[in-house]
């Protein structure tokens, strides 16, 4: 944590999760927050589904669910923002109080419940993001009849609006939906989200990139089931991982709290799980690691264990907004150090 964060955390941490999350979010899409220089390195520039990439670190989705801040998140140095969830119609998701910090274990345990304002809300100002490359998660209502619908007006919204598509099977706080990673629930929902892209593309255009997130919490053959689906249906990627329902180690007397946790204590599970799905899809499908990321030394972790991308949020809450561009910049450094050329050679470098 340093400079003007060191000041604000401690008045930050005295509002409720909650408040202090739209603060941030009202802050960043106004351009209050102050960013720093933003500095190119050749060497993190990576291009992934025919997209240019100007270092491989994005925001991972749950910080701007409704797509207020990506001006805002772009500008702090982020190589890409991801959006979302975004469900067909705004909910409100769980009662409060609904997100709770572990300080002592840089953690945050969440129970949101997909709150969000709808496809409508998300839709018109992805209209007019501008320039970055923007990410969209859809998800499905959480009372939805038919939730593969709900998934299908996702992508009928966002096709033409979104760099990629992400596909949300693994949060834990929509009941059921964690069971649509089984593999004949999984392999149909993709297929039908597959034909539909396909159909939707424009005349000589690739159809938008689609990506599915998936928990942590698998067993092999669920890690397995998922690799083989995704080879089989040509899936352009996959994002490891989603927040978790184990509570190991954990030192905070809020650990009883029901909900996904995310941030220091996924690391090493969440990149356990990247490295076992980069061996299990043989390196042919790209991954973007998420869990945990709180220093360049673990970014480059998740990249040597095969993600060609990575993602953070909790440690933005611990070490604040400047921890985006020595994460960057670090990774320069390390790319260098290990005589990689670019970020592509280094990706599974440990497998």
């Amino acid at each position: 944590m340093t400079g003007w964060y060191r000041l604000a955390w401690p008045v930050l941490r005295l509002l409720p999760p909650e408040a202090a999350h739209r603060l941030a979010i009202g802050a960043l899409g106004a351009g209050l927050v102050p960013a720093p220089r933003r500095q190119a390195f050749p060497a993190l520039r990576t291009t992934l589904w025919g997209v240019d990439f100007d270092n491989p670190v994005g925001l991972a989705a749950g910080f701007d669910k409704d797509a207020e801040a990506i001006g805002g998140a772009r500008a702090l140095g982020f190589g890409f923002v991801e959006v979302g969830t975004i469900t067909p119609r705004a909910q409100a998701g769980n009662p409060k109080p609904r997100l709770f910090r572990l300080a002592e274990d840089e953690a945050l345990i969440n129970r949101l419940g997909f709150n969000n304002r709808g496809i409508a809300a998300a839709a018109r100002r992805l209209a007019g993001r501008g320039v970055g490359i923007v990410g969209v998660n859809i998800g499905a209502n959480s009372d939805a009849a038919d939730p593969a619908a709900d998934y299908l007006a996702g992508l009928e919204a966002f096709h033409d609006r979104a760099d990629y598509l992400v596909i949300n099977v693994s949060s834990p706080n929509t009941p059921g939906l964690r069971a649509l990673q089984g593999r004949d629930a999984l392999a149909a929902r993709v297929g039908r989200l597959m034909d539909a892209r396909e159909r939707l593309a424009p005349a000589g255009r690739r159809p938008v990139p689609l990506v599915v997130k998936i928990a942590p919490d698998l067993d092999q053959r669920d890690a397995a089931d998922i690799a083989g689906v995704a080879l089989d249906a040509r899936l352009d990627g996959l994002i490891v991982s989603n927040t978790t329902v184990a509570r190991e180690g954990l030192a905070s007397r809020l650990q009883g709290e029901a909900g996904g946790l995310s941030g220091r204590p996924l690391f090493a599970p969440s990149t356990r799980l990247l490295a076992e799905m980069y061996r299990l899809t043989e390196g042919r499908i790209p991954l973007i690691g998420v869990g945990g990321v709180a220093s360049a030394d673990d970014a480059y972790a998740k990249i040597r264990a095969g993600a060609s991308l990575v993602q953070l949020y909790t440690a933005l809450i611990y070490q604040g907004p400047g921890l985006v561009g020595q994460i960057v910049a670090g990774l320069a450094e390390r790319l260098a150090a290990d005589g990689f050329d670019n970020v592509a050679a280094a990706v599974g470098a440990d497998a």
